[in-house]
């Protein structure tokens, strides 16, 4: 009997219906546990769903940009493609579905509601849009619906006004927590089979900052995307010190058994892909680092201590507008994703410790340049001549076997303020292995 994948907890609290965004698997694909099936729309944009068994995809019930019931059954993991039953649902509907082209809209989808009413009524608001408005602290009232139903949808809160409720505001006088056990989150997507890509995201940031790479690489390479501690889903720790940031994240890289891994990390991320890429040299067959830490003092602590702590959408905007060279790519919907993330006062409590564990005195902490010339494997550097976060001629100490990219119009992001550039860099430096 075939296991029954519905988006269960990560579709969020008080999710009445979701949307598909993109399908990471098709019938007959064969399926890890933990790898990635599909990325759904919630207050957060972009959610994965995983596999919670190994087998292969039977039947898929829904199509990308659908929209359908939160409790709805999505696909099927059986144990082969014929493997179509599951629970009291009749075997021949699924079996119509497994043998329908994709996608498959087999599934009920979710109709529009009734306009709301304008004078006081109940506001029909999609679940997605509520819960982005809530952690926006945005009134739907104020909010118009660009739908003829009337209905409210995210792109519409994405594009309202912020109000200026705070949230609770980080108090590291109460003290931190206990440490939270238990390995970093790490995220699979991708095909079970070829060379694998590793990705580290920077600080104040979470896995899902590599959706643009992740959702075209996934297409020829098994995908694994890390939390860093007090980041994404992974556990909340004090962190002492950079060493201890770095046992944390080989201790999950070790758990995965990955050969000839591509890593790829950014900022604070690429410091540990390039302390990882050091201690595991056998294991790593090449190293792209965007905009990364560890190459001299300098560093903007404003910066490190404003987005930790922002509490407020405007407040968190302005500091990631100091990330990029073109501020329109921080647009309300970028806004409002990266806030959903950030609503957990003890998560940006811990974020506000471990910048300052990392980053004192205005300084990093850390110096990898020595590392950087024990490197042996294949690796690029990737650094925008606009950044206002780390500085950009730290490039400048790699050694001549190190193939510099320096970016014109680019700041501290390359890699979502120029993907195609980026993607190509991997994809040759992928191929040049």
């Amino acid at each position: 009997m075939a296991t029954p994948i519905t988006a269960g907890a990560v579709a969020g609290e008080y999710m009445e219906t979701l949307v598909i965004v993109e399908w990471r698997v098709g019938v007959g694909d064969a399926v890890n546990k933990g790898d990635v099936l599909l990325t759904i729309e919630t207050a957060k944009a972009a959610v994965d769903v995983e596999a919670p068994d190994t087998g292969v995809i039977s039947a898929i019930f829904a199509s990308a940009e659908s929209e359908v019931p939160a409790a709805a059954v999505l696909c099927l993991i059986g144990k082969d493609v014929t493997d179509v039953s599951y629970g009291d649902a009749p075997a021949k509907a699924a079996e119509n579905a497994a043998s329908a082209p994709q996608p498959y809209p087999v599934a009920p989808l979710a109709t529009e509601q009734a306009p709301r009413t304008p004078a006081g009524g109940r506001i029909i608001a999609s679940p997605a849009a509520r819960r982005a408005a809530r952690a926006a602290g945005i009134d739907l009232a104020t909010v118009s619906p660009t739908s003829v139903s009337g209905r409210i949808k995210l792109r519409d809160v994405a594009s309202a006004t912020y109000q200026t409720a705070p949230l609770q505001a980080p108090n590291l006088s109460m003290g931190l927590p206990p440490d939270e056990r238990g390995l970093l989150k790490v995220h699979r997507s991708g095909p079970p089979d070829g060379a694998p890509i590793f990705f580290l995201h920077g600080f104040a940031s979470d896995s899902s900052s590599w959706y643009p790479l992740d959702r075209q690489l996934a297409k020829d390479h098994p995908v694994y995307r890390m939390d860093l501690p007090n980041h994404g889903s992974s556990p909340k720790r004090q962190i002492k010190d950079f060493t201890a940031l770095v046992k944390d994240v080989r201790d999950a890289f070790d758990a995965l058994d990955l050969e000839g891994a591509h890593v790829i990390g950014h900022s604070l991320g690429g410091a540990l892909a390039l302390a990882l890429a050091d201690t595991r040299a056998p294991r790593i067959a090449s190293l792209t680092l965007f905009a990364p830490g560890g190459l001299g003092p300098k560093i903007n602590s404003d910066f490190i201590d404003g987005i930790a702590a922002a509490s407020r959408p405007a407040s968190l905007e302005a500091w990631l507008k100091v990330m990029v060279s073109d501020q329109r790519l921080i647009d309300p919907a970028f806004v409002n994703a990266a806030f959903a993330a950030r609503t957990q006062a003890e998560l940006r409590s811990a974020q506000v410790h471990m910048g300052k564990t990392l980053f004192a005195d205005q300084t990093q902490s850390f110096n990898l340049v020595s590392a950087l010339h024990r490197l042996e494997c294949p690796t690029r550097i990737v650094w925008g001549r606009k950044d206002r976060i780390l500085d950009w001629h730290d490039a400048l100490q790699a050694p001549g076997h190190i193939g510099l990219h320096l970016l014109e119009g680019v700041g501290h992001v390359p890699h979502l303020e120029a993907p195609d550039i980026s993607r190509a860099i991997i994809r040759s430096l992928i191929k040049s292995v």
